[in-house]
């Protein structure tokens, strides 16, 4: 594995994990919002990811490995879905949503679950920023070596 290529996986874990840090602050930001477009209660959303792979066959990784040449590899993101858990219902007679028994459907957003969540996609952003830089220092190293 070549050092461009730990820089590439180190890149697709930073857009992954930027894409989820958007997402959770969407889920934050509308955790009141009892209206959306379609007139219903937000839905919180969930990123979720998976192995980068090629969808090469399995001879040309043989071929591959015998040559110690490996694909890059990393992270994708396979979808934002939303979260199945039901909405919460609160009392509040007052709020222009309420049904005629005085509940308010809200968002099934819990904002301390997003706020742990938002801190591990910080601390995963931050290793892959790590990674990277490790790598680039790995790299000038080189360079100083060949003066």
């Amino acid at each position: 594995m070549s050092l461009f290529n730990s820089m590439n996986i180190s890149a697709t874990g930073l857009t992954a994990e930027r894409l989820r840090m958007d997402v959770i602050s969407k889920n934050i930001a509308n955790a009141n919002t009892t209206r959306t477009a379609s007139g219903t209660p937000y839905r919180r959303q969930v990123v979720t990811f998976r192995e980068k792979t090629s969808p090469l066959p399995f001879s040309h990784f043989l071929n591959q490995a015998s040559k110690n040449q490996y694909g890059i590899g990393g992270v994708e993101v396979t979808g934002i879905h939303h979260d199945p858990a039901p909405n919460k219902m609160v009392y509040d007679p007052g709020h222009p949503d309420a049904n005629s028994e005085g509940y308010v459907e809200m968002p099934n957003v819990d904002i301390m679950t997003e706020m742990a969540n938002l801190i591990t996609a910080s601390r995963a952003y931050e290793a892959n920023v790590n990674a990277m830089n490790t790598s680039k220092n790995m790299a000038q190293r080189a360079l100083e070596i060949g003066r």
